[in-house]
């Protein structure tokens, strides 16, 4: 979880009291916060005038809190909590003149980062504490929901140096000329690609479009350039103490965290403005299909919570009126249905992009009253009573029985790399991988679809023992499958490593016969097998299969009622398998499905 480190003084002010230590501590446990640390109590750096830091709080913050990963965030959300305040009245106002900005949406930029939205924020104040507030807050958002700018970015301008209509484009490197932020002199951004390269800060975020073709930049009226996202911001247009509009653009290849991210921002320093929160909406157009809307959209999300399930839940009796005077304690503004004798209407901000789902409701009822007030007695139904899922039964069944066969089970890890999961063992992609979208080193890319290459690295990573090395795992693999809600689905299976001077192939054999037999599956002929309609039994086919050597492998079959399924393979691994996986002894393995026993 993020840690945010606030003012001490400034907040407790913010809040209208001091507290002691563990007090503080204890709003923020009601509140669903951790006090990760007083730093008054321990030595401080010192600062440039030469005094201690002030006294800070650093406050753990929920990882999908996004509006308080600011000091105004926190203040804003604890006053509401503590009744000191209402949620402001975020809303839009349009200029003096009425005529709104306007930004064009160049059809190129589909190619790169094709999503955008800004807004200003008018006649604004910073103080050094604010101002470095707002600078923070956007490297949060940066780190946090927008995974380092991969999703989304952010760029901040002073209004006042520039002039609109303003135009977000994708143009090749080259004809991309300005002088970035904090330099003086112009240069290209393909210049800047190898200018950054050594920069600690930015050099991580290079990647994102030094490939492409094209790279998105943001001009004003005069060709003027505010920004090249999701790298940094033009020199000319940054803004300063002194600012007093600012001109806020977001572009994405998020829709929706495009949006939030701009909630988050405008809904955080709008108090700020000489009007407080009051937003400037910019108009964009869409120069491609001439589509044109107004951005931000501050309108609250409009739901239906259950009172009896959250009654249920949270083992209340509450009435609909007194869970809407909780939920307003949470920020979200909720009232009795006019239709449903069970339903409340709730009202989500802008602020509260956690907010996805009747059980979120749910929690932020419970909070508000009060974990540690909630009843505490025994359920009154047997229903919620644990017990093993029958997947996780079989799962044990089948470990015990190859543990007391002689067999030392290992639990490698569920990512692989690419290689190891099908070059290695020689086998074709067949696109049935779950694959990491950014993955950090090359070792895990995708989640595996086979147990086989987790046994052979934890044989390589121990091969210097004596030999024979018998090893085992029955756990989970993942593959693709469009038809679920995740569009992935998990499988049990069970896999065996003999690994020693002689090939083991008669040891894997056995280690299969004995489970089977445990698994109450008799050896049968593949015509019995067919045959039989009350008979469950298996039977073995010499198998070509790449990752084995030829002539040394069989597929393992399961009839069950005369209907025959291919629950597995087994064999002596194919020598080239062996070279990759660095190991110089023969090896036989097994693996099964085991879900088809339930």
């Amino acid at each position: 979880m993020p840690t945010i480190a606030v003012n001490k003084a400034d907040l407790y002010k913010s809040l209208g009291r001091t507290y002691t230590k563990d007090e503080f501590d204890e709003l923020c446990f009601e509140f669903g916060l951790e006090l990760d640390e007083d730093t008054s109590e321990s030595k401080r750096p010192i600062g440039p005038d030469g005094n201690e830091e002030p006294p800070q709080l650093k406050i753990e913050i929920p990882a999908n809190r996004y509006d308080m990963l600011c000091f105004e965030g926190i203040a804003m959300n604890l006053n509401v909590f503590l009744g000191r305040q209402t949620l402001p009245n975020f809303r839009l106002v349009a200029p003096p003149n009425g005529e709104l900005q306007t930004v064009h949406i160049g059809k190129d930029t589909a190619r790169i980062r094709p999503y955008f939205s800004c807004a200003i924020l008018r006649n604004i104040k910073f103080t050094k504490e604010r101002y470095e507030s707002f600078i923070s807050l956007q490297d949060k958002l940066h780190m946090n929901l927008a995974r380092g700018r991969t999703l989304v970015s952010i760029g901040t301008h002073d209004l006042d140096t520039i002039e609109g209509p303003f135009s977000y484009e994708a143009l090749p490197p080259e004809d991309i000329v300005f002088a970035p932020l904090n330099q003086t002199k112009e240069m290209n951004a393909k210049q800047m690609m190898e200018f950054y390269e050594k920069d600690k800060h930015l050099s991580r975020y290079l990647h994102i479009i030094r490939d492409s073709p094209v790279y998105p930049i943001i001009y004003d009226k005069n060709r003027t350039v505010l920004s090249m996202p999701p790298i940094i911001n033009s020199n000319h247009s940054k803004i300063t103490l002194d600012t007093k509009n600012v001109f806020i653009d977001i572009t994405a290849t998020d829709k929706t965290k495009l949006e939030i991210v701009n909630h988050i921002l405008v809904a955080m320093f709008s108090q700020y403005c000489a009007e407080p929160f009051s937003i400037e909406p910019v108009k964009i157009v869409s120069d491609h299909n001439g589509e044109s809307r107004q951005t931000p959209d501050l309108t609250p999300r409009a739901t239906q919570a259950s009172s009896s399930y959250i009654n249920s839940v949270c083992g209340l009796n509450e009435s609909r009126e007194s869970l809407s005077k909780l939920l307003k304690k949470m920020s979200l503004h909720a009232k009795p249905s006019t239709t449903d004798n069970d339903k409340l209407d709730v009202d989500i901000p802008v602020t509260r992009a956690d907010v996805l789902h009747e059980a979120d409701i749910m929690e932020d009822a419970a909070i508000a009253y009060g974990f540690n007030n909630l009843p505490r007695h025994f359920p009154g139904t047997s229903h919620s009573v644990a017990s093993a899922l029958p997947i996780n039964k079989l799962a044990d069944i089948i470990r015990l029985e190859a543990a007391m066969a002689g067999w030392a089970e290992v639990m490698p890890l569920i990512l692989c790399s690419h290689d190891e999961n099908y070059a290695w063992l020689q086998k074709q992609d067949d696109g049935r991988a779950v694959r990491l979208a950014n993955p950090k080193t090359a070792e895990y890319q995708i989640v595996r679809t086979s147990l086989i290459p987790g046994l052979l690295k934890s044989i390589r990573e121990n091969r210097k023992h004596a030999v024979p090395m018998k090893v085992f795992e029955v756990a989970d693999v993942v593959f693709k499958d469009e038809k679920a809600e995740r569009r992935s689905r998990n499988e049990k299976h069970f896999a065996a490593c003999w690994y020693g001077k002689t090939s083991g192939f008669e040891q894997v054999h056995g280690l299969l016969d004995r489970v089977m037999l445990m698994l109450k599956s008799a050896f049968v002929t593949r015509e019995d097998g067919l045959e039989g309609e009350k008979v469950r039994g298996y039977w073995i086919e010499e198998v070509d299969d790449s990752t084995y050597l030829a002539g040394h492998a069989a597929a393992i079959y399961l009839s069950v009622a005369g209907k025959a399924t291919r629950i597995g393979t087994f064999g002596i691994l194919h020598p080239r398998v062996l070279q990759k996986f660095e190991l110089p002894f023969p090896t036989s393995t097994l693996e099964i499905n085991v879900e088809v026993f339930l």
